[in-house]
């Protein structure tokens, strides 16, 4: 049995690192994103900024580095990397109706809406006799309800010391305004995630026929960017102020999303979907759920409840099981390929 170089383990292990990073960067934006909008930044304005900012940036490295791999565009490609302004703008408009950590938690049906898709346009290999489909279908479910769990599991309160509560009863109208709001961001957050499902499909589709993932980054940062420009314009009319940035929180909140979260985050994630296919992708995204609700719980002070604390022990438990499915693709992957080099060609002379 030969040993792994380490050349060939650090390839292997790359796309697993690479996406923790992303997550762990990717787990700022809501909170982030939630000081910004209570400051009453517009949601709209935020996308518009966001995909600007990461297509200046990444523009100069796209040029440079993909001069000699940038193929040609086509009318096709360029259709397809026409969507990630609408998923932004419901996502961004949920957070602003819901906190930032049921925001995350419901976007965590993100795997599912991957998952189908990827089995319906055939990207991803399902045969449920097998022992690794069956754990990445669980796995799947299971982050699932993890997210579910929760959203709409409390339990008691966990009584941390950096937690403080203030106006614990609130009168009948002000809950019942709190739950409408809730539901609507949470329509609007769901809404979001499947379009950006459908983004993930497109993107890896986009991949194989366009596998420049520089420059294919910033062009869905400069389309984001003109999309997201004429809803905003649309939605904020008559409003200029909405689109006045200072140096506060704002300003943050739009450098910190269009360097981390548009620009490093998708070239990552054309990456690693090109490496390791779409659910690998999105099966990562869970953990930033969890790591947003630490976070929030020291940053606003959010009540944590049992409920969330077990929610996030089955989403950790799901993750497991759809990265050790995936794993074992990768495996079965790596012998065929193996056995097809060592294979005898028969001169039929």
């Amino acid at each position: 049995m030969s040993l792994k170089s380490p050349a060939s383990f650090y390839n292997q292990a790359l796309p697993y690192v690479a996406m923790v990073l992303m997550r762990f960067g990717s787990a700022g934006m809501p909170i982030v994103a939630k000081y910004a909008l209570n400051r009453g930044m517009s949601q709209h304005v935020l996308v518009v900024y966001r995909f600007i900012i990461a297509t200046l940036v990444l523009a100069p490295f796209a040029i440079v580095f993909d001069r000699k791999v940038r193929p040609k565009m086509t009318l096709s490609v360029f259709v397809q990397i026409a969507l990630p302004a609408i998923d932004q703008n419901l996502y961004y408009t949920g957070i602003k109706y819901t906190t930032a950590t049921v925001a995350t938690a419901l976007a965590n049906v993100l795997p599912a809406f991957v998952f189908l898709l990827a089995w319906v346009c055939r990207l991803e290999k399902v045969d449920v006799r097998k022992v690794k489909c069956q754990a990445k279908i669980l796995g799947t479910i299971g982050t699932v309800a993890g997210a579910m769990i929760m959203t709409v599991v409390y339990g008691p309160m966990l009584p941390l010391p950096w937690t403080k509560v203030n106006n614990h009863h609130q009168s009948t109208n002000t809950h019942a305004k709190n739950n409408e709001d809730a539901l609507k961001g949470a329509v609007m957050i769901l809404v979001g995630c499947v379009c950006w499902a459908c983004f993930v499909i497109l993107q890896a589709i986009t991949l194989k026929s366009y596998p420049a993932e520089l420059s294919l980054t910033t062009l869905v940062c400069f389309t984001g960017a003109i999309e997201g420009g004429i809803v905003a314009l649309v939605m904020e009319r008559g409003n200029a102020a909405a689109w006045a940035i200072h140096w506060d929180s704002k300003l943050f909140a739009v450098v910190y999303s269009g360097i981390i979260c548009s620009g490093v985050a998708y070239y990552i994630g054309a990456m690693v979907i090109q490496a390791k296919g779409p659910v690998f992708f999105a099966s990562f995204n869970p953990l930033t759920m969890v790591l947003v609700a630490i976070m929030s719980s020291f940053i606003f002070s959010e009540i944590m409840y049992l409920g969330r604390v077990i929610g996030a022990m089955v989403i950790v438990v799901g993750l497991y099981m759809v990265l050790w499915g995936k794993s074992k693709d990768q495996i079965s992957s790596d012998s065929s390929n193996n056995n097809t080099k060592d294979e005898i060609p028969i001169s039929g002379r």
